[in-house]
């Protein structure tokens, strides 16, 4: 209004008016003075249209913005529910296909067969390959003909049997039974969890401790053995217990193929130690292996869950690492252990693991995610070399949660609640507990808790456009990617649990790592003597 006021037509013909009367060239006469009139005219309508204009064109703009920002998150959504979607079809089509052949080569190679006698004993080696995909007997009765057994939880997906990788000398898996372990106790700890809602009042009725226990149904045909590099006194125990489980106990024993050639190296003896060729062979290691020995400390037990990217057998775990909190057995008494743990029934802990997606903002309209990678620990996303804050854009189920600046952030199991967590102050976690923890890595904020959600939940992490610098993600310490600006990485609970086996229970076992491994509340006992309440 005041540049419209100040170049009103008065105040033009006035100013017109005074450079007429002051000026004294005898170009005034010849129509000067109208042309520097018209010239202010024109000077001042472009200024009054060109202002408004350009504020117009900058709110325009802000919009469009939003808008497009709106749309890129609405797209994010998509892509994330249909790669999610496509991975369980994908998922459920493998099973169908493979329980499907299992059942019909089953159906014809039923009459030649060689089953298990009445009192129990093992079947003979036979060297026929598709003995891999015949189903068990419990399968067929359990779902049918082409149905999915929803109980064989670790023992699905195994090869089609025209796989080639099959050995001839690999037998079929052993199928056990998982279920509640009571020991002989009737309190109401170790009963199944009721809910009651008689006459419109929710209550829990009895309440479970949950303690699983694994009973073969059949006997192990079949262990694998990872040990921990460069350790003498390891490779001495490993060959060690090669030759007992061979001899003593007749199974098969697949080894890494490091192992293999470092025991050939030492005998001709160790020939009958099979082992795999490329990754596609890991892959199908599930089909074949009843069960898994680690020797080493728990950085052998996170590299035996990262070879299963499905189903994994049961895990045993002995101690020859440095903290060994995941490895409750001693090597010194692995003949007695593993007597126990053939003849079942024995005690695990299913450990659940953390499934990661990275999706990238250059691959969203085209609807593509990275390969899913498992966690037993944690996945961390962090600043990295930069200087700069993390800045990162939290949501759960889509919905907003925070916005982390800091070092940066970790999503972990209960399992690794006791590893990266907690150094950065998260709390310790039963490791059957279901859930995922939210720990952020020294935050720039005084508010800033962990947070422990529910493991039905899905976790976002973004990083903004507007960060002023890259973020990186790991794996269990392992994997480094870096993310850009608009990347995220999308984290939910694994469907597929590591079960590891337990020396007494999960629970005992828990609570003596933590008081062993991490001297949790050690601190001297107060004297009886001094000062008492009269």
């Amino acid at each position: 209004m005041s540049s419209m006021k100040a170049m009103s037509p008065r105040n033009l013909k006035s100013n017109a008016s005074r450079e007429q009367g002051n000026a004294s060239s005898p170009q005034q006469e010849n129509g000067f003075a109208d042309s520097l009139l018209l010239l202010h005219s024109e000077m001042a309508v472009h200024e009054l249209i060109q202002e408004p204009l350009v504020q117009g064109i900058d709110d325009h703009l802000i919009e469009f913005s939003e808008a497009m920002r709106t749309v890129a998150k609405a797209l994010r959504r998509v892509t994330e529910a249909k790669a999610s979607a496509q991975a369980e079809a994908a998922e459920w089509k493998r099973k169908y296909e493979l329980e499907r052949a299992r059942n019909l080569q089953f159906e014809h190679n039923a009459p030649s067969s060689g089953a298990q006698n009445v009192n129990g004993e093992r079947a003979e080696n036979v060297e026929d390959p598709v003995l891999s995909c015949q189903a068990s007997e419990q399968s067929e009765r359990c779902c049918g003909k082409n149905g999915i057994c929803s109980h064989e939880v670790l023992r699905d997906g195994e090869p089609d049997c025209d796989s080639s990788v099959v050995q001839n000398r690999i037998m079929r898996k052993a199928s056990f039974k998982l279920s509640w372990c009571c020991k002989g106790e009737k309190s109401d700890q170790h009963k199944h969890d009721i809910v009651s809602f008689e006459r419109g009042n929710i209550s829990t009725a009895e309440r479970s401790s949950k303690q699983i226990a694994l009973k073969w149904e059949s006997h192990p045909q079949t262990v694998l053995i990872l040990t921990k590099p460069n350790s003498t006194s390891v490779r001495i125990l490993c060959a060690e217990m090669v030759r007992w489980l061979k001899e003593q106990k007749k199974l098969n024993i697949v080894v890494e193929p490091r192992v293999r050639v470092e025991l050939l190296a030492e005998s001709a003896y160790y020939n009958f130690l099979q082992t795999w060729k490329d990754d596609k062979e890991v892959l199908l290691l599930h089909t074949k292996v009843d069960l898994v020995v680690t020797l080493g400390g728990d950085g052998t037990v996170l590299w035996a869950a990262s070879m299963f990217k499905g189903p994994v057998p049961p895990v045993v775990p002995f101690s020859l690492g440095s903290l060994g909190f995941m490895t409750p057995f001693h090597s010194e008494h692995y003949r007695e252990c593993l007597d126990s743990i053939l003849q079942g029934p024995f005690s695990i802990t299913l450990r659940h693991r953390l499934q990661c997606h990275v999706i990238r903002e250059a691959a969203k309209n085209e609807y593509e995610t990275e390969e899913p990678i498992l966690v037993l620990n944690e996945v961390t996303i962090d600043r990295g070399i930069s200087s700069f804050l993390t800045n990162l854009e939290c949501y759960c189920d889509n919905s907003f949660v925070t916005c982390v600046q800091g070092d940066g952030l970790i999503l972990s199991t209960t399992s690794g609640s006791t590893a990266y967590s907690l150094a950065a102050g998260g709390s310790m976690v039963h490791p059957q507990v279901p859930a995922i923890l939210f720990t952020p890595i020294c935050p720039h904020s005084l508010s800033f808790r962990p947070l422990i959600l529910p493991e039905h939940v899905t976790l976002r992490v973004q990083v903004p456009f507007n960060s002023r610098d890259h973020a990186w993600v790991s794996f269990d310490g392992k994997g480094r990617k870096q993310l850009a600006a608009g990347d995220a990485l999308v984290c939910s609970m694994a469907p597929w649990p590591v079960p590891t086996a337990c020396q007494g229970d999960s629970t005992s076992d828990f609570l003596r790592s933590i008081h062993e491994g991490l001297h949790w509340n050690l601190r001297k006992i107060q004297s009886f003597d001094g000062p008492r309440n009269p």
